[in-house]
Parts: structure tokens; sequence; C-alpha cells
């Protein structure tokens, strides 16, 4: 979909917004930020959010290497909920820390079990704990009783939560709930208007944490890139102010080809975010997964290979059912569903 009308960067003038070629504070552009504010502590539980809380990043990749940096060590181990978002893991590694896979994020509605899981992959090392729900790839939602355990288990075991929220407007199982509102004092989430508004090549997104993190990553991120652009941040207030109608008609967009696409798939519809993530493991010959993905290939459709989400997925693939125009996206699942023979 086209972004939000009035947040393209061709709307944008010096006239309209005076400083658009300047830097912006490290901080964020002041009436982003207030905006951020005034939005995040409206939502419940987040009450205490004040402009100590909130950092503007450049994307949500650029807030994930912040908290990075502001939290890990070298040789400190960070669970990775798997599968999980593929440029998480190098990011922790260029700290020098040691990402741990657990795989929890296909199904994630036992709240005890994931727990379990989680815990017992923790050892002496581990800092912290990677959560992205809705969850790139596998659509999954986490409840609220699976989010409140993860909670309880981060603060008994004084672990960090790295909280990677960018899918939080296409929740459609149920209600998105931030996890910062059960952990305040362990999260630090994270957020895109990548995702939200349609903004990826703005590379502009926000964190929101406890204060001594949050001026840590501030620090962190000023000798990265002192400031993610002015003029993103400048689209970015602009379809906060004026996006609700727009996100509105992409969620229903999403659901509807969401649906349609698991459907000719024949797999469990999405219970947020923008994928499928489809075992492929029935439909494989002696080539593998690389062979099936060379099938695809030859015949115009291109998907993600499972093990980019974590070493248990060989036999999976990632579809993206908002990529492009519907009409293209359903030409794209057809030819999968008549690779796997429906």
């Amino acid at each position: 979909m086209e972004p939000v009308v009035g947040s393209r960067m061709q709307d944008l003038t010096s006239t309209d917004h005076p400083g658009l070629h300047r830097y912006a504070s490290p901080a964020g552009w002041e009436p982003l930020w207030k905006e951020l504010v005034a939005r995040t502590a409206a939502q419940p539980g987040m009450g205490w959010v004040e402009k100590g809380n909130i950092l503007v990043t450049a994307g949500c990749t650029g807030a994930l290497a912040a908290t990075v940096g502001a939290i890990l060590d070298p040789g400190d181990e960070v669970l990775l909920a798997s599968p999980y978002w593929p440029l998480i893991r190098g990011i922790i590694q260029s700290r020098g820390a040691v990402p741990v896979d657990v795989p929890v994020m296909l199904e994630g509605h036992d709240a005890d079990a994931v727990v379990a899981a989680l815990e017992a992959a923790i050892t002496p090392r581990t800092v912290a704990l990677y959560l992205n729900s809705p969850n790139n790839p596998s659509g999954v939602l986490l409840p609220r009783d699976t989010l409140a355990g993860v909670a309880e288990l981060a603060r008994r075991r004084q672990l960090w939560i790295f909280a990677d929220e960018v899918y939080q407007h296409y929740a459609y199982a149920g209600p998105w709930l931030p996890m910062a509102s059960l952990a305040p004092e362990r999260t630090v989430a994270t957020h895109s208007f990548s995702k939200a508004y349609g903004h990826a090549g703005n590379r502009c997104g926000w964190l929101v944490g406890p204060q001594p993190i949050v001026r840590q990553a501030r620090r962190i991120a000023t000798h990265l890139v002192y400031n993610p652009p002015t003029a993103a941040q400048a689209a970015a207030l602009a379809a906060l102010q004026g996006g609700d109608a727009w996100l509105a008609t992409a969620r229903a967009s999403y659901v509807e080809e969401g649906q349609r696409a698991a459907d000719a798939l024949g797999v469990t519809h999405p219970q947020g975010g923008t994928f499928l993530f489809v075992d492929v493991a029935d439909h494989l010959d002696e080539r593998g997964l690389l062979g099936f993905l060379e099938d695809c290939v030859d015949r115009g459709l291109v998907l993600a290979p499972g093990p980019s989400f974590g070493r248990h997925w060989q036999t999976h693939v990632r579809l993206c059912f908002t990529c492009e125009p519907p009409d293209k996206v359903r030409r794209g699942v057809a030819i999968l569903a008549e690779l796997m023979g429906r």
C-alpha cells in the first residue's frame, strides 16, 4: 500500500517543516518524540512513560542495535524465541554476545510450555531474551498469560526482555499487549514506522525502556548515526497524526490476504503480522529445501528459507502476503500451492 497521504517525502517542504534539512536532537525530533510519549503513555499500563523513556532511532534495527550495545557484554547469552527476525542474530553477534535458539514461536499458546522451554535454556551467562509478537515469520501472537509468564521468568531470573513489537498494529487473533506494561523495569521495547505505516525506506523507529538504559542507548546511537533523518521523522509524525484511517484499511487488507493465502496453502490463519511460515517437508525431493526454492524461483516466486529464522526450521519457507499488490501476491500463492500439490 502507498504510505499515508502527507507522509511521503515529496509531500515535505522546509517551509512547512523548518529545519527539515538540519540535524535533529540525538534523542529525536521534538515534535515526534512528544507525540510518541503521549501515545505510548496512553496505552494500558504505560502511564509511566515520559521523555526520558523514549529514543527515536534509525528504524527498529537501529533501536535493537542500540539496546544490545547498552546492555550486553561480549560472551553474554541471549535467548532467541524462535523462529525469529533474522537480523537479530547478527546484531547480537556483532556485540560479541551469543544467541541461543529456543523454538517456542511456532505455536506459542501454552504459557507453561513457553516459559519452561525458555527457562531450560538459561545458563549462568544468560542476560536477556528476545521476543517478537506478533511474530515474523510465524504469525503467532502471544496471549497475555504467556507474556505474563515470560515477565515473571525475567524478573525471577534477572533477565532483560528485548520486545520487538514492530507489528503491534497488526494483531488479528486478539488484542496486542505491550510487554513493558507487564515488566517495565526489565523491558526494552522496539517499534518501527516501516511496518506500521509503510515507511520501510525512511528508516525511522523508536524504543521504549527504563531511563538508564535509554540514556546509554542514546549514547550508542549518537555515535552510530547521530540522529535518524530529520525528514523521515517529519514523515513519521505526519503518519502518526493522519494515519488512523490508513491503518484500518491496511489491517483489513492484510487480514483478507493472509487468510486467503493460508486457505490456499492449507495452513493456519496468521494471528498477526504479514507472513506465513509454511512447512514444505512433504514436498522436498533429494535436493532438499534449496531445490524447492530453486523451483519457486524458476516460476517467478521468491521465498525466504526457514533456516534464516533459526536452526530448527530446515524444511520451512516464509511467504510475505503484503510485499506486492494483492493480485501479484495471489499469483505467488498459487505457484506455491501448486508446488505443494494443492
